[in-house]
Formats: structure tokens, sequence, C-alpha cells
């Protein structure tokens, strides 16, 4: 009965991720890589919990503040047609550029600069976007690491220290210095009050579109059950001025949801195999007891794994 649970947990999580590309298919090709960050880096395990769930749907609803983000996205995305699409791509870039050899980091960051080429617009207030702006590119690079922070500080299995939670921070910006993205705070404390004071943000016709979208997507009856706990987890973490623009309420009711969905998801999944498959390339040692899904491996990376064994 405990397995047949797990297994519909899995599956039903899991399927909110995979409308798109695998991610890291080759990265065993590149054996002894540790990619921009590192195994010894913060990031790794941080975006490695079960909390990056949760991270991935509150950067999402952040980045709907900024008029010129989503007119952006309501103007050049197709969200509606396809409602999972756009947080598998969030995934799939994270994931690439987290845990990737250089190559996968390298070619992550050159698809997205090149799909951000063509996204140029004019928003509801008048103002002139183009998602290639080093300004809109913080924006959304900003708000992605302050969430993944932010879901993990509330919802993470032990707390970070105030120095690991700056060097996150900080690790991150190596990221979004390849995307272009201008200005990137170093600390924990700059990038909310970056993001909490930030002069672009306003409540626009198009984020309210988004926010009732990501509210309520259309998805199949388990996997929105799924959902709606992980939207839940997210918005209890918001900052008060962003949740205020986007009209988006939480109550510590749904923190203690969000904290026993975060549990449920943990115990269920295991930290995730991306971050397990990239220790094995890089050669670092694999901690016991976090990894509990398939390594997804493919041919080219057998024959090394079957050496490490």
């Amino acid at each position: 009965m405990i397995g047949w649970a797990k297994d519909r947990v899995v599956r039903a999580t899991t399927s909110l991720f995979s409308h798109g590309p695998r991610p890291l298919e080759h990265t065993l090709d590149h054996m002894g890589d540790p990619g921009l960050l590192g195994p010894d880096s913060v990031s790794w395990p941080v975006i490695g919990d079960a909390t990056a769930f949760v991270g991935g749907i509150r950067a999402l609803l952040v980045q709907t503040a900024h008029p010129e983000v989503v007119a952006g996205v309501e103007q050049h995305s197709r969200y509606r047609d396809d409602p999972l699409g756009r947080l598998t791509r969030t995934s799939l870039y994270v994931t690439e550029t987290t845990y990737g050899a250089m190559p996968e980091v390298e070619a992550s960051v050159a698809a997205v600069r090149h799909a951000h080429g063509g996204v140029r617009g004019r928003s509801s207030r008048g103002r002139a976007y183009s998602a290639a702006n080093p300004a809109m590119a913080a924006w959304v690079h900003n708000v992605l690491t302050d969430s993944f922070l932010a879901a993990y500080e509330a919802y993470g299995p032990a707390p970070l220290t105030p120095a690991d939670a700056d060097r996150f921070v900080a690790e991150q910006t190596r990221v979004g210095a390849l995307l272009g993205a201008d200005p990137l705070p170093e600390t924990a404390a700059d990038l909310r009050t970056w993001i909490g004071t930030h002069g672009a943000i306003e409540s626009s016709g198009a984020q309210r579109d988004a926010v009732s979208f990501l509210r309520d997507p259309p998805l199949a009856l388990p996997v929105r059950v799924g959902y709606q706990l992980l939207f839940r987890a997210a918005a209890a973490t918001l900052p008060e001025e962003v949740a205020t623009v986007i009209g988006v309420d939480a109550s510590e009711r749904d923190a203690r949801i969000g904290a026993a969905a975060v549990r449920s998801l943990r115990w269920a999944l295991g930290s995730s195999p991306s971050w397990h498959l990239a220790l094995v390339r890089a050669g670092a040692p694999v901690p016991p007891g976090l990894f509990r899904q398939p390594l997804p491996v493919e041919p080219a990376g057998s024959r090394e794994l079957g050496a490490m064994a």
C-alpha cells in the first residue's frame, strides 16, 4: 500500500515537469566535469530538494508583478494551450544550468538567449519591453533565485545558515551573468530588498490573467490536486509587497499544508535524480539515503556507472 501511494505521488508530481525534453540526457559524456557550480555548492542540495517544486511555482507568480515581463509572457507564449510547458521549460533551464557539465550549461543559456531575442513589444502601460534587456532578464533571474531560496528556507529539511543563504545567491549570480542579467544582488538580504522595492512592479490586466491561470490551470484531476497543494505552499512564502500587487493571499494554514505536502514529496521522491547524476559525472561522493528515484542513465553512461558500482 505504501509503495502504491508513493508511486502515485511520484507520477502526479513529476508529470508537472515532464512536458518537454529530458534534461542532462548526455551528461555522462562529460565525465569529470563539475559544471558551473560544482558538487560543493549550496545550489546543488537546495535545488535538488523537493522544495524546488514550490520555488518554481512561486517564481512564476512573482514574475507576474512586473508588467513588461508578464506582457512578454502573455503576448509571446502558449501557456493557455500548453499549461505545463512554461513550468517544464523553466525546470529544464534550471536543471541544466545547475547540474549540467559546462557544454550543457552553455547550450542551455544560448537556447534561452536565442528564444528571448524575438520577445519584444509594448506592455499595457505603454512601455516597450525586450526579454533580452538586462534589467528584464534580471527580474526573471533574481525572482527565480529568491523563490528557490524562500521555498527552501520555509520548507527545507534543515535551515540554511545566513552564510549559506548568501553563498546560494552569489552562486546563482554566475548563472545570471551568463544570461546577461543586470543588476545581480549578491546577498540574500540585498536580493529580497531589491525585489520588494523594485520600482517597476504594478498590477496589470496581463498579471491578473496570469495569476488566475496559475491558481487553477486545466490539469487532470490527480495532477491538479498535487498542484494546488504546491500553489498554496508557494503563496504562503510570497513577500508582502508582491502579494499585494498580484492579489494573492495566504494564511498560516496554507503554510502548514505546504509544509506537509513538501514532506510527503520528499518522502516519495527523495532528492533530485539530476543532482545524483551530476555527482556521478563529477566523480563526487554520493550522500547515502538522499536519492530514491532511479538514476536517469542513457546507454552512453552505462559503462562508467557499472565501473563505479
